[in-house]
């Protein structure tokens, strides 16, 4: 799972005792090379849809680490590409990352996503893997700071896999990392917030709906069917509505 350039058993076990923010600092100088990072796959299949949903001029890109997310962002956004998140090592990666000339401009910006410093500025924010950082009662605000940071008509973009069925190992491999990961918190101070489990996609078009989006799932074809033709990957598209969000 790991390449050779990733970080050791040791690296991990550091990162996993300290708290999120902190975590993640240590680890920014190896992200990309963890299973962590979304794969470009997954960054070309939203693209590629995102492509097909309207014209973007400012994106924003949602707990952005080490701006893999933010560079997709860059080939469908116009004007300029803004990536933020509270962890101060990801970001010193992220400005270090070679990009082409010629395109939108590109801000880097550190803060808490859960009170985004931004007024309604974006057609577009994205997030590529970071909702495991937040626990179920945390969604109605973040999903409301979204909306807020949107334009009229502007979307808020995200990938979701599949949720493995309990026939699978991949189930039972996801529910024994959060039960472990609930004992460490309930056992070990500062909490280090990362569960697979606690994103549920029905619950989530709720709250995006009660939040003032409409929402639609766009299935991402390169990653093709399960066995009842359900898509293994989808892109949720929510727009924001002309009208101001719903109490």
């Amino acid at each position: 799972m790991f390449s050779p350039e990733g970080p050791g058993l040791r690296e991990l076990a550091v990162q996993a005792l300290s708290s999120v923010e902190h975590g993640y600092d240590l680890l920014a100088p190896k992200f990309d090379h963890t299973p962590f990072r979304t794969p470009d796959s997954v960054l070309d299949a939203v693209v590629t849809q995102l492509r097909g949903a309207g014209d973007f001029d400012d994106g924003l890109d949602l707990c952005c680490g080490t701006g893999a997310g933010t560079d997709a962002l860059a080939r469908v956004c116009r004007v300029g590409v803004t990536g933020v998140d509270f962890s101060a090592g990801m970001l010193d990666v992220a400005r270090r990352r070679p990009r082409p000339a010629g395109g939108p401009r590109t801000t880097w910006v550190r803060a808490d996503v859960r009170d985004l410093p931004f007024g309604p500025a974006f057609d577009l924010v994205a997030s590529f893997g970071a909702f495991g950082h937040f626990l179920p009662r945390e969604l109605p605000g973040l999903f409301r700071q979204v909306h807020d940071v949107l334009r009229p008509g502007g979307c808020f973009a995200f990938p979701v896999l599949a949720p493995p069925r309990p026939t699978e190992a991949a189930f039972w491999m996801l529910w024994g990392f959060d039960t472990v990961m609930r004992v460490r918190n309930a056992l070990w101070r500062p909490p280090f917030v990362m569960y697979y489990r606690a994103f549920r996609l029905g619950e989530v078009g709720r709250e995006l709906a009660r939040a003032g989006f409409a929402v639609e799932l766009r299935p991402l074809p390169e990653f093709g069917e399960r066995a009842d033709g359900s898509p293994r990957a989808a892109m949720v598209l929510a727009r924001r509505g002309s009208a101001g969000r719903r109490s």
